[in-house]
């Protein structure tokens, strides 16, 4: 039997309602999730003893957690996830604009990370880390193919997905060249270039960096090449000079914060 209209469109919206939401799970994803105040909070499930662990930032965020058994952990994430215990449902965080975010100010010589159909959450959680070790001023993606705001990037994440921005655009070119509008140079990660990343830096000067990466195996797409300023490599001391991406962006991110 055919379902009404009216029946589709509300489990439509109720999906919606669910997508929009996010379980974080592990201590560390937990305990700054809990501190951060532009984090809309929904639902805490704790353990006894996650709860005595994060009893301070627990009372600090005002929200009143379920403390569970843990063989009736029910928080709807993976079994196989290590949650030590903890987990919180939240709304996704909205940083804004990209402009905004990746305007230098004066006496700054920002960068940021461009990440092209990186969809494994830990490599994107790792970069996350890398990218608030080394200052950089965003991490970017585009909104589909690429991996979303999850439990498991968060806790790869380690407590960044918190306090670094992750921004997710519509069309990557067109972020690229709003990038370059307010000053950026944009260098793309290629096994194959010519130029070695630490050159590349050296001539940019004072100008913002974009480190443009693509995901392992298929690299960057021939549009991201084409908008890209220049192709660069990192320098290998043998013939195998792999790194899987979340290396590349830290080796990229060491270097460009170092010129």
């Amino acid at each position: 039997m055919k379902k009404p209209k009216w029946v589709i469109q509300k489990e439509q919206g109720r999906r919606a309602a669910v997508a929009e939401t996010v379980w974080l799970f592990g201590l560390h994803a937990v305990r700054d999730a809990l501190v951060n105040s532009s984090r809309v909070k929904l639902r805490l499930m704790v353990t006894k003893n996650a709860f005595d662990k994060l009893r301070e930032e627990i009372t600090t965020s005002g929200l009143e957690p379920e403390i569970v058994e843990p063989r009736n952990f029910s928080a709807p994430i993976d079994p196989s996830s290590v949650h030590q215990g903890a987990a919180l449902e939240v709304k996704a965080l909205d940083w804004g604009n990209l402009e905004d975010r990746c305007m230098a100010a004066d006496g700054q010589l920002p960068m940021v990370v461009v990440l092209d159909r990186v969809t494994d959450p830990h490599n994107v959680g790792a970069i996350l880390r890398s990218a608030e070790v080394f200052g950089a001023r965003a991490v970017i993606a585009t909104a589909r193919h690429a991996a979303p705001e999850t439990g498991a990037l968060a806790k790869t994440a380690s407590g960044a997905l918190e306090r670094q921005p992750y921004l997710r655009v519509k069309n990557l070119a067109a972020a690229m060249e709003t990038l370059r509008g307010i000053g950026y140079v944009l260098f793309g990660l290629d096994g194959l270039a010519d130029i070695s990343l630490e050159d590349a830096v050296a001539d940019a000067g004072t100008r913002p960096i974009a480190l443009v990466l693509g995901a392992e195996g298929p690299g960057l797409r021939d549009k991201t090449k084409e908008t890209c300023d220049k192709l660069v490599k990192i320098s290998a001391a043998g013939e195998f000079g792999s790194l899987n991406v979340s290396n590349a962006a830290a080796v990229s991110l060491y270097t460009a914060a170092h010129r």
